[in-house]
């Protein structure tokens, strides 16, 4: 095990960010605190509100790149081929790493070499609540083999995730047409698909302050239309149909959910194109997960 007050050499992290200059100030603050040491890269996503020049003043070991122009999750991608680290912790820029969560990270997937991600527990701040979505994760119904560091899961949470470099590469990382909002399902189906597993670790922590800056009807459209997409792009014929029911039956019927029914059709023709069914063992996963999803109070289509 690493010693806290060394750099861990094995673990960096990326955040994406864009508009969000004093969000992202605060959480490189707590980043640049912590025991690891990690190395961190931020990728800016070609924000005009001095972002990027106050990283480079205000955190200058900080690697910053300057994307030309808003890439969303690929940002992500980029800012991974940057780092030479066995792992990369992912956080948003209103989400920080509790000391130690990223050497406890780094340990469990040198213990288990195939295990592709560790999500961990989020405390939403002010006040270090549970974050909704923690009962899903504690008590995931998802088979796992014997021995897994924590519940299995189909998921993870860019903002509170820890990945192992060789398996996000090898599956393609963010796909570029998804852009942001629930990117990250496609990119989990994919690592089950190539036989990696996915767990939930009760002591790695995340903290997470919610941005006021969130354009939550954007969001909401762009997570319609890609839950659609990545329903059909791996699920078998049925399984879409049932999940595309489930969504449309619980997004508000308003411009917002119409525009991204539209937009999750006009992709059609690339997203058939693309069609690739996960294997029937994952696909048992998705549907032990389907009714803690119709119920969970973290899954709701609002803004």
């Amino acid at each position: 095990m690493a010693k806290t007050s060394d750099r861990d050499p094995r673990i960096g992290v990326v955040i994406i960010t864009h508009q969000r200059r004093s969000e992202l100030l605060r959480t490189l603050t707590h980043l640049t605190a912590l025991p690891e040491r990690p190395p961190l890269v931020v990728v800016d996503n070609a924000s005009t509100d001095g972002t990027a020049e106050a990283v480079a003043a205000d955190f200058p070991d900080v690697l910053l790149v300057r994307a030309g122009a808003n890439l969303g999750a690929v940002g992500r991608n980029i800012g991974v081929e940057a780092l030479e680290v066995p792992y990369v912790a992912f956080a948003d820029d209103d989400t920080w790493w509790e000391p130690g969560s990223l050497t406890r990270a780094a340990d469990l997937l040198d213990a288990h070499p195939d295990v592709a991600s560790l999500t961990a527990r989020i405390l939403v701040e002010p006040g270090g609540t549970e974050d909704p979505i923690t009962p899903e994760l504690r008590h995931s119904p998802v088979p796992g083999r014997p021995g897994l560091p924590g519940p299995a899961l189909l998921g993870v949470l860019a903002g509170a995730s820890v990945l192992r470099v060789s398996a996000f590469r090898q599956v393609g990382g963010f796909h570029e047409r998804l852009w942001l909002g629930g990117e990250e399902e496609l990119l989990s189906l994919d690592l089950a698909a190539a036989g990696w597993w996915m767990c939930w670790i009760e002591d790695m922590v995340v903290h997470h302050a919610p941005s006021r800056g969130r354009d939550s009807t954007a969001r909401r459209r762009l997570g319609i239309r890609n839950t659609l997409w990545t329903a059909w792009l791996r699920r078998p014929a049925g399984a879409a149909l049932r999940r595309t029911g489930a969504v449309l039956g619980a997004v508000p019927r308003d411009t917002a959910s119409a525009r991204a029914v539209a937009a999750a059709l006009a992709g059609l023709p690339w997203v058939l194109a693309q069609r690739r069914p996960v294997p029937a063992r994952v696909e048992e996963g998705l549907r032990l997960l389907e009714a803690p999803q119709r119920s969970s109070p973290a899954r709701r289509y609002v803004g």
